[in-house]
């Protein structure tokens, strides 16, 4: 649906068109040089902001938490929510999100796609677990898919239908695997001579794949004032509602990029106290609980990413020598 208004926001044009390139260039034709076009963050926008950008439009894309369902409206369909788009860019007041360029979307769409292969293989395995539960079966090893585990399934002896469905699923794991280490070459492969990602490899606790999604989600690191900015995007800090004199801080918001929020999580679990992100994880975690310690060092993990992303290196990962009085 495309709602064309002049800049004091009178009608000019109504119309659906089908979501292909030639429709929205033919619609585009009669809006005139470097139009101002704002683009709804909806499924598939990748191709319409391309387009749109090929053709000159200075385009600016809806951040979906700022225009939500568009819930004070008691009658909402598409011509009302595409008027009241162009009527908030018209006013300056149109919450925005970064378009990243098609480069980090194309890392990002390898990226993504191996961390969902990743939870494909994780269901996999817990479906096995499930099954070796209904048939009591006890899995005393740590690791069901190391060599004593594979020794234990090779040896199974259950009814027919939970055989078939245990060789099922390790024959689609098998698949997994290779699909996983084809992707992730490909990605290393991409971040070959990425500064960025070098440099995020020398934080304690990331590793290839991490550093991987930190790059890729993240983007350009520029974009952000700060790391406090950077966090604040990835979700992890405290909601705040303030009221005259009273300030509530609550649980961390948990909006923004999930994979950089797991990401920053996940690169503080086996952290110790020899560095700055172990040492703050167990300091809050014996105060606060352990989950809140592992929140309190992500964030800080966050911060040596942003410094590794925008300078090449992290300058306080390096001890100062001790001078001599």
């Amino acid at each position: 649906m495309i709602v064309r208004t002049t800049a004091s926001g009178d009608p000019l044009e109504t119309v659906r068109i089908s979501n292909d390139v030639d429709s929205l260039i033919k619609v585009m034709a009669r809006a005139g040089v470097s139009p101002e076009v704002v683009l709804e963050a909806t499924y598939g926008w990748y191709w319409a902001a391309d387009t749109l950008a090929d053709l000159g439009a200075v385009v600016h894309l809806a951040h979906p938490l700022g225009v939500k369902g568009f819930s004070y409206r008691r009658v909402k369909n598409d011509v009302r929510d595409a008027t009241d788009l162009a009527d908030l860019l018209r006013m300056g007041r149109l919450p925005e999100a970064w378009i990243a360029p098609p480069v980090t979307r194309e890392l990002r769409e390898l990226v993504r796609h191996r961390a969902k292969l990743v939870a494909i293989r994780s269901g996999c395995k817990c479906e096995i677990h499930a099954v070796l539960a209904k048939c009591g079966i006890q899995v005393l090893m740590s690791d069901l898919f190391a060599d004593a585990g594979t020794a234990l399934l090779e040896r199974l002896d259950a009814p027919a239908p939970y055989l078939a469905r245990v060789g099922s699923l390790r024959r689609l794991i098998d698949d997994l695997d290779v699909e996983i280490d084809l992707f992730a070459r490909l990605i290393r492969g991409r971040l070959a001579a990425d500064d960025g990602y070098r440099a995020v490899q020398t934080i304690p606790g990331i590793g290839p794949t991490l550093g991987a999604v930190f790059v890729a989600e993240i983007g350009d690191v520029h974009r952000f004032p700060g790391p406090t900015q950077l966090a604040s995007w990835a979700g992890l800090t405290p909601k705040h509602h303030e009221s005259d004199t009273h300030v509530h801080r609550g649980r961390i918001t948990k909006q923004g990029s999930r994979l950089v929020r797991w990401a920053a999580i996940e690169s503080v679990q086996a952290l110790g106290p020899g560095t700055g992100a172990g040492r703050l994880k167990h300091r809050v975690g014996d105060r606060r609980g352990r989950n809140i310690g592992k929140t309190a060092a992500a964030r800080q993990q966050l911060g040596y990413v942003y410094y590794a992303l925008r300078d090449g290196h992290v300058r306080s990962l390096t001890r100062r020598p001790r001078v001599a009085a």
